[in-house]
């Protein structure tokens, strides 16, 4: 199975200067718990801010989410992979670099978002069918 099979296609985005609490509010208006930080310009990454990097920089490091931008805190880059990459081999990446999730881009586009939770449900499906 490729990653196009499993990625979400739909992905929301933010602003990097947005502030946090712009992002906390995407993220509750849209029902998602990360976003993709968009890039500043052609040659800049996209990134991923989640709920655990508010947490680190809001509550464990004390910082004000209306001071702290999200560039402050994303993951940049993020890590990203091809639609065309066989699951198994997303599966080892994302172990080795203990990510939750990854970015799908391909020609330097955005073409998607795969969590770990998307990643074992492909593997529940495929034994649901075997079994």
């Amino acid at each position: 199975m490729l990653v196009a099979g499993i990625m979400k296609r739909s992905v929301v985005t933010i602003n990097p200067l947005a502030t946090v609490r712009e992002a906390l509010m995407v993220m509750k208006e849209s029902g998602v718990k990360s976003l993709v930080v968009e890039k500043r310009h052609s040659g800049d990454a996209y990134g991923l801010i989640a709920y655990r990097d508010v947490a680190r920089a809001v509550i464990a490091d004390d910082g004000d989410i209306d001071l702290l931008n999200v560039y402050d805190i994303a993951q940049k880059p993020a890590l990203q992979v091809s639609q065309h990459l066989e699951v198994r081999y997303l599966a080892r990446l994302m172990i080795q670099y203990a990510v939750k999730s990854v970015l799908v881009i391909d020609n330097n586009d955005l073409q998607g978002f795969v969590s770990d939770t998307d990643v074992v449900g492909s593997l529940i499906e495929r034994a649901a069918k075997e079994g």
